[in-house]
């Protein structure tokens, strides 16, 4: 399909440093390219397979050898054993990018399910059940339905405003000359990178199942898309770093960073929106869980912090992904509430009709997920500050098996 293929390869140049410290970035042609830009010698890369995967079939990835016949060469690109600082930057950006390939699966599976939901006629109302003249109606007017398309709406449209406030404060860390609001802010982003990928890449695959199961039967089988999106999801969670790699990375690096300016400085910009909430009549009945939230989502961050850089390690460690699900969860509670506000402010100005339903989906979006998404999420905090160690202490034979 291309005459030529470049490949950016890690690896380590003889009496390099032992571990990530030794290793560096070459481009590693399949065909070295002669002066006059016409292809030369083959440079003995090979493919040797292309995988079947569960997923993603239309984008095919295979396995390699490079110098298999001992001729093959690289040029090494930037500083040696400096590889994995230019890895890392490049991950950084594929990391949200990846978040983003997620919020495109778990949306797409939404407005699939709404719309099959608006369509598909089965069953009578539950009003009407005992009416056996009662006609059957769509699928959307049962209360299980709903709830389920209540739930993929609030969580994509929550992880939707979380990708755009990362890349806004990109844009902003782009055009600022202020040093001091440059790295306050690249902070949050650095912060929010774990949330934007693990946790929400997490959360589409859920979202995606949810899809297969509004649709019933129809769901599992490849005449309707909802199979294919839940399969092609899937990677999302393993890709550029697995989720509990990001929660790892979320506790060990990002928590600490800057004496933990990042989680300070996003409780702040929390509090802000709950502040705004309490002035609008619809939003803020919302606001006292989302208090007892940020404030447990402080205290359960300090102590697991606390045990991370402690004997405790290994137990602090056990629970870097519970922690990443509920930093996740007070996110998307922010994002939805911030939403909300918006929404009330508008339809207390005097919202136009044609507005009125989008603008209180917004507010039943927040509402579904702080009354019934939140109460969890203080009930996982809790367990963050047990940090109980059954994880660690089981002995590997006691998990069975040979």
């Amino acid at each position: 399909m291309a005459d030529n293929i470049v490949h950016p390869v890690l690896a380590r140049i003889e009496g390099a440093p032992e571990g990530t410290d030794g290793i560096s970035l070459f481009l590693v042609p399949k065909f070295w390219v002669n002066d006059d830009g016409s292809l030369g010698d083959f440079n003995d890369v090979i493919c040797t397979g292309v995988e079947e995967k569960m997923g993603l079939h239309s984008n095919a990835t295979c396995s390699l050898t490079l110098g298999e016949n001992g001729k093959c060469r690289g040029l090494l690109l930037g500083e040696k054993n400096k590889g994995m600082r230019v890895m890392f930057k490049m991950m950084n950006a594929a990391r949200l990018a990846v978040g983003l390939q997620g919020l495109g699966f778990a949306s797409s599976s939404y407005l699939n399910a709404l719309d099959y939901a608006r369509k598909r006629v089965q069953g009578r109302s539950l009003i009407d059940f005992q009416d056996k003249s009662a006609p059957p109606v769509p699928i959307i007017q049962h209360p299980d339905v709903k709830r389920m398309l209540l739930s993929m709406k609030a969580f994509t449209e929550g992880a939707r405003s979380l990708i755009y406030y990362i890349s806004f404060l990109e844009d902003i860390c782009q055009v600022s000359t202020d040093e001091e609001e440059k790295k306050r802010l690249q902070g949050v982003i650095d912060f929010l990178i774990p949330i934007s990928k693990g946790y929400v890449t997490d959360r589409c695959f859920e979202t995606c199942s949810t899809g297969v199961q509004v649709f019933g039967g129809y769901g599992y089988i490849k005449e309707y898309p909802q199979e294919r999106l839940l399969r092609d999801c899937r990677i999302t969670q393993i890709y550029e770093g697995t989720n509990g790699i990001q929660a790892m990375d979320l506790l060990g690096r990002k928590l600490g960073q800057d004496n933990g300016a990042p989680i300070k400085n996003i409780g702040a910009e929390i509090m802000k929106v709950v502040e705004l909430a309490q002035k609008e009549e619809q939003t803020a009945p919302l606001c006292d869980l989302m208090g007892k939230a940020l404030y447990m989502l402080n205290k359960s961050a300090k102590h697991i912090g606390k045990n991370a850089a402690s004997l405790r390690v290994m137990f602090a460690f056990a629970h870097a992904t519970p922690f990443m699900e509920v930093v996740g969860d007070v996110t998307m509670a922010w994002m939805l509430l911030w939403r909300a506000v918006i929404a009330a402010q508008k339809i207390n100005a005097g919202a136009k009709k044609k507005e009125l339903a989008f603008l209180e989906g917004q507010l039943k979006s927040a509402e579904y997920f702080i009354a019934n998404v939140l109460p969890g999420t203080l009930g996982k905090m809790q367990g963050l500050l047990a940090l109980n160690g059954a994880a660690v202490e089981i002995q590997d034979a006691s998990f069975g098996g040979k």
